[in-house]
């Protein structure tokens, strides 16, 4: 059972996660701050699965919303040095944290509100 305490530290711990990464992105990417928010909603053309129905909708908002992509990123940035996947794995990741931390967990298939997190703001 979830409580309200418990709901505001993951919150808090995933808007800290978000600050840390946009700072790592600033100061040892040496990325220009202005793209976090340009390209934000660019991981969100994720949910248009949902046009379909929710079990693709799931499906593809999960895949845009997963820690999977950007690790995956980040470790091929590594092995090549090719500053834009770590351009683009970070900005993914900030995404992730600042959705996470408003609540928007990965989708159940039984609508876009029921998430691992809970339900989104109340909706049931």
């Amino acid at each position: 059972m979830q409580t309200k305490l418990m709901k505001r530290i993951v919150s808090t711990e995933y808007l800290i996660a978000a600050v840390l990464i946009a700072v790592f992105y600033i100061v040892v990417g040496g990325f220009p701050w202005y793209w976090l928010p340009l390209l934000f909603l660019l991981f969100d053309l994720s949910a248009l699965g949902y046009l379909i129905n929710n079990k693709v909708g799931a499906l593809t908002y999960n895949i845009g919303h997963s820690l999977i992509g950007p690790a995956l990123l980040t470790v091929v940035y590594i092995i090549t040095d090719a500053s834009g996947l770590l351009f683009f794995a970070l900005l993914w990741l900030f995404h992730i944290f600042i959705d996470r931390a408003l609540g928007y967990g990965l989708k159940h298939t039984t609508s876009f509100y029921h998430t691992h997190l809970g339900p989104i703001k109340g909706k049931k």
